[in-house]
């Protein structure tokens, strides 16, 4: 079940070690994997930007062109994160699950539709009047079904996810969990995905609230 929230629920019983088994950040015409560059266009406008990203990653989906730049920032950084990463294998769908959190909201889409002509407003825009939409974008692309939350917070608060996200694993309501920051107001953006999973593989750091903080900071553009 989706939810956008905007008040914190306090959780214990957070000792159990999970892992951070991928990361990926876009900002500033900058894609990162892993904290590697793969993909740069530091020149572009922002949708001209998103859809070079997509048509860099030799994907086919059309429903692409479709959504709103929130809904599209983290899209992409999803299928970039999750790349190989075989989920349908692993994981039934509802054993996955996202927490992601922004400061705008669906802002940047409801100016837009604010200032469209009433007359034509279309039922596309309209769609996307909803930050938790992005998440339902990514579920649709990767069939997963278990819990969803969306945050609005003033920045990122990587203890505020680190209880959030710990407590879905621990308690076994997920198996794993996709979290972290997705924003866009204007020509403002940015993205950082972290790949949250009770087993490690060889590129695993310990998941807390500071090897996240970390990490987003050291990935700025």
């Amino acid at each position: 079940m989706m939810g956008i929230f905007k008040t914190e629920i306090n959780y214990t019983g957070l000792t159990i070690d999970n892992y951070i088994n991928g990361f990926c950040s876009i900002s500033e015409g900058m894609v990162r994997q892993d904290g590697q560059t793969v993909f740069a266009n530091p020149n572009a406008p922002l949708p001209e930007f998103l859809t070079s990203v997509y048509q860099s990653l030799n994907l086919s989906y059309p429903k692409f062109y479709k959504m709103d730049n929130l809904s599209k920032l983290g899209w992409l950084a999803a299928e970039i994160l999750l790349n190989g990463a075989r989920f349908n294998e692993k994981y039934a769908p509802e054993q996955v699950g996202l927490v992601l959190a922004n400061k705008n909201s669906s802002l940047d889409n409801d100016l837009k539709f604010h200032h469209s002509d009433i007359s034509v407003r279309s039922p596309s825009v309209f769609v996307y009047t909803l930050p938790n939409i992005v998440m339902g974008e990514i579920c649709i692309r990767h069939n997963f079904k278990g819990e969803q939350s969306f945050f609005i917070q003033d920045e990122f608060d990587a203890g505020f996810l680190y209880k959030q996200v710990s407590y879905l694993l621990n308690q076994d309501i997920l198996r794993a969990c996709i979290c972290g920051w997705v924003d866009v107001l204007g020509e403002e953006y940015g993205v950082t995905l972290y790949l949250i999973e009770k087993n490690t593989n060889d590129k695993s750091v310990v998941f807390s609230s500071q090897s996240l903080n970390n990490n987003f900071n050291n990935n700025k553009s």
